[in-house]
């Protein structure tokens, strides 16, 4: 019996998950990271980058975060694409057998504009939530930084969160936004 189809319609955002199998790691050192971005970058020029556009991201050890845009494709076609390269990659150099993730992505759709600043929210805090660093900006694999200004864009389309904000430094009031959700955590 097929798969049913993520339902979807033209002009959504999504917030994207997808997990290794078993909950294991799909990312075993920074060059496995490094290829999924190259495979990202790779799909959103196949895609001709009007298609999808990447909001922000966060490569963890065994799971992805991905905020995207759609235009007249589903995210489905996106994310099965950078996975199935991602897993062929992995299989060979891993000498791995079976399957890499866990099951098909899982799509949260995107409704409001404060759940779309929730959504990055939560992703750019991902590592600080896994204990894994203290401050967003310290984890490499993610686009909080570009977010903040620290590192040149690159893949993402930072405009979409950013123009929420009419101030003139949005990035700082970004920043502040994003480590208002740390101090929660901290009170909690």
């Amino acid at each position: 019996m097929p798969t049913p189809k993520v339902p979807w319609f033209p002009g959504s955002s999504c917030h994207i998950t997808a997990r290794g199998n078993h909950r294991n790691d799909i990312f075993r050192d920074g060059e496995d990271f490094q290829y999924y971005l190259i495979l990202i970058e790779e799909a959103l020029d196949h895609f001709k980058y009007d298609r999808y556009k990447i909001i922000c991201y966060c490569l963890m050890d065994n799971h992805v975060h991905i905020l995207i845009e759609t235009k007249d494709k589903p995210p489905g076609k996106f994310i099965g694409r950078v996975n199935a390269m991602y897993a062929k990659y992995f299989n060979k150099k891993y000498n791995y057998i079976g399957h890499l993730f866990q099951d098909r992505y899982h799509p949260q759709f995107i409704e409001t504009d404060a759940q779309m600043l929730e959504a990055s929210r939560y992703i750019h805090l991902n590592p600080v939530k896994a204990n894994m660093v203290e401050k967003p900006e310290e984890y490499q694999w993610s686009s909080y930084s570009m977010y903040i200004g620290e590192r040149k864009e690159k893949i993402i389309c930072s405009d979409k969160i950013l123009c929420y904000y009419k101030e003139a430094d949005k990035r700082e009031l970004y920043k502040n936004f994003v480590e208002s959700g740390i101090k929660v955590k901290i009170d909690a």
